[in-house]
């Protein structure tokens, strides 16, 4: 059943909204607070180092991109806060090096790997992907980084292997967020197997050409474009292969609003808010929401059968 924004209010709980500040930055830096963070993000910038050697993707949206500053400083990311503006405002001085990932499960060649030997084994690549947020927002972004499937690749999973589960960093000295319980910490994601091996998926290191800022999931962050957000995990530390549908942390927290698939479903609408129309970040006027988020033709043969009211 779909519901207006006065149902919204009746209804909203879940930890009183999270205390989210909802409707704010709604035309092109309209948030007087996104403003004075966007000035820091901006500097950022230009300190942040270019990423060489990165070749274009056939993968692109030719769509504009969101501009750098509202996807620096219009974040989800818990760990900092549940305010958009509060990641760049508090993650500035999370410490990316030294950084290792897990590599765990059903695969021939577990290992633990520094993050920059990571990154020696592939070769970067820009892809513009459409992003959207379940809260009926949405962004362009130049994301840079490598294809999932050639990690998976390399790892060899066994057959035994279904489902790759990812797991962030639990670090509330860093994290003002995780000193709270707001979620259960650490941040866990998961996706089918097929779905991780899909050419649309990437691990993300970089955005518009340059390093990862902090406040969007550095050094590393699972990126699935025709998935809601909450899907692409930030500031990995684990990917473990296993047989069973892992847990996750949103259908945990709310099973009832978010399932394991979050796939973008325009029919379907969360309990609390319509699905069916999106403001894309800079514009005043909602538009359309695509299914799987505008990747129907690439992504849609994954769920032949499946009945995706049920599997949300």
């Amino acid at each position: 059943m779909r519901r207006g924004d006065k149902a919204q209010a009746e209804v909203t709980p879940l930890s009183l909204y999270l205390r989210r500040r909802e409707f704010l930055a709604l035309g092109a830096g309209s948030m007087v607070g996104a403003r004075a963070v966007a000035r820091v993000a901006l500097a950022s910038e230009t300190e942040l180092p270019r990423l060489t050697g990165v070749r274009n993707s056939p993968y692109s949206t030719e769509e504009e991109p969101t501009p750098y500053k509202d996807v620096t400083s219009y974040n989800n990311y818990y760990e900092f806060g549940t305010d958009k503006a509060d990641p760049a405002a508090h993650a500035g001085s999370f410490r990316t090096r030294p950084w290792t990932v897990a590599f765990e499960g059903e695969i021939a060649k577990p290992q633990t790997v520094a993050i920059d030997e990571l990154l020696s084994w592939f070769t970067l690549e820009e892809r513009v992907y459409r992003m959207r947020c379940v809260e009926a927002w949405s962004m362009v972004i130049p994301w840079v980084g490598f294809p999932l499937a050639d990690l998976v690749k390399r790892l060899a999973p066994t057959p035994k292997a279904e489902y790759v589960a990812f797991t962030s960093v639990f670090d509330p000295s860093q994290m003002p967020g995780q000193r709270r319980g707001t979620l259960n910490w650490p941040y866990v994601e998961g996706l089918r197997l097929d779905e991780a091996m899909h050419p649309l998926a990437l691990l993300a290191v970089g955005l518009y050409g340059r390093v990862l800022p902090n406040q969007n999931g550095a050094p590393l962050r699972l990126v699935v474009p025709w998935k809601y957000g909450f899907k692409g995990i930030k500031a990995i530390t684990k990917v473990r292969f296993v047989s069973k549908e892992p847990p996750t942390t949103w259908s945990r927290m709310a099973p009832s609003e978010y399932g394991f698939y979050a796939n973008v479903n325009p029919a379907v609408d969360h309990p609390r808010w319509s699905q069916a129309r999106e403001r894309r970040i800079g514009e005043f006027f909602k538009r359309p929401t695509l299914p799987f988020n505008g990747y129907a033709d690439q992504v849609a043969h994954l769920y032949d059968g499946m009945d995706l009211r049920r599997h949300y």
